[in-house]
């Protein structure tokens, strides 16, 4: 009997740490965290903006004033609406762009060596891992603990439509 107690335990702790998800949990904690990420670009580049007038690249033929205050609104804007998950999925749409020219911006400019040889102290992969957050969360969407979620319900019980709508994806 006591032989069946212990190994019990490990039983326990097996299905309770593999048998339990908190995905709702685990999607706002990713927006917060791109968010936080990207907002914190967007405030550095709002404090040198002066500074980096003239060496930001010029993308789409805006010029490069232009295309830093367009970065800029991105990284501040499209942050904050990510981390409350509101239009989330619209909203992850213009970092999502600026994150794929600025991969592209990175990896046109290795002048030394091939882009394929890039190690992974340099900046080229940060464009990267955001695509990934991003592309992720534009297939699974905010979650429940989001504004999208709660006004989502707001619009269905106006409707006189049921919960069940939003879980039938």
């Amino acid at each position: 009997m006591n032989t069946h107690k212990v190994l019990d335990l490990p039983r326990k702790i097996y299905v309770t740490t593999t048998g339990y998800s908190y995905t709702h949990l685990g999607r706002l904690f990713l927006r917060l965290f791109v968010g936080i990420m990207l907002l914190q670009f967007g405030i550095r580049q709002l404090n040198d903006v002066e500074m980096l007038y003239n060496s930001f690249p010029s993308v789409l033929g805006l010029g490069s004033e232009a295309s830093l205050w367009l970065m800029i609104c991105i990284e501040i804007g499209c942050s904050l609406f990510i981390m409350a998950g509101f239009i989330t999925r619209v909203m992850i749409i213009p970092p999502f762009i600026a994150m794929t020219v600025a991969e592209y911006y990175l990896l046109h400019d290795v002048s030394s060596s091939a882009s394929y040889m890039l190690s992974w102290e340099q900046p080229g992969y940060l464009p990267i891992m955001f695509l990934g957050i991003y592309f992720f969360l534009i297939l699974v969407g905010p979650g429940k603990i989001s504004v999208d979620y709660f006004l989502s319900l707001h619009l269905l019980h106006s409707s006189d439509v049921s919960e069940d709508e939003l879980e039938e994806v």
